[in-house]
């Protein structure tokens, strides 16, 4: 299977879900033009409260269209934009990248920085969510599933049904790690 856009989101409040749009637009250094979270600092409240002149490594959150259909499998019904992503991708482990990929989709580059850190909020949303996106494994190792999030290396349009090309860093792979 290719790897894919499937669709695009964003939200110009700070609210937990996004809206799905035909296209977004991508700016260099700052993220997903007129959504909430972007910007060359930190935008999430808990990280602007502690800390306003931090980086934003969190630009983009991309997650990936299978772990929705994990979660109906699960019993819960989640679509695309309802955990907050600006891209929903298919076809693609976004959770095995390693730091510092490259994905390349529209005309758009978005470097990844990390795993997202899911929070409570998510149960807010739906009961019982949390723990089908933030768990233990069985040696104790917590495993988040809930996408990657990255920065807008190259600014362009990004659209669903755009291919998406994997540009690996040099060599050592680092693992993602929460950010």
């Amino acid at each position: 299977m290719t790897a894919r856009v499937m669709a695009v989101h964003s939200s110009p409040s700070h609210s937990f879900s996004k809206q799905t749009h035909d296209h977004v637009t991508l700016v260099e250094g700052l993220g997903v033009e007129g959504d909430a979270h972007s910007g060359a600092t930190v935008k999430h409240r808990s990280r602007v409260a502690k800390a306003p002149s931090t980086p934003n490594l969190r630009q983009v959150h991309l997650m990936h269209q299978e772990l929705f259909d994990t979660l109906t499998d699960s019993g819960h019904e989640v679509h695309p934009g309802d955990l907050g992503e600006n891209i929903t991708t298919v076809g693609v482990d976004l959770l095995g990248l390693p730091v510092g990929t490259r994905l390349a989709m529209g005309g758009a580059v978005v470097t990844l920085t990390g795993l997202r850190n899911p929070c409570s909020q998510i149960n807010d949303f739906q009961s019982g969510l949390l723990k089908q996106v933030l768990r233990n494994d069985g040696d104790g190792t917590v495993v988040r599933l809930a996408g990657v999030m990255g920065v807008v290396s190259r600014g362009g349009q990004v659209a669903p049904g755009d291919e998406i090309t994997i540009e690996y860093p040099p060599k050592p792979h680092l693992p993602l790690a929460p950010v």
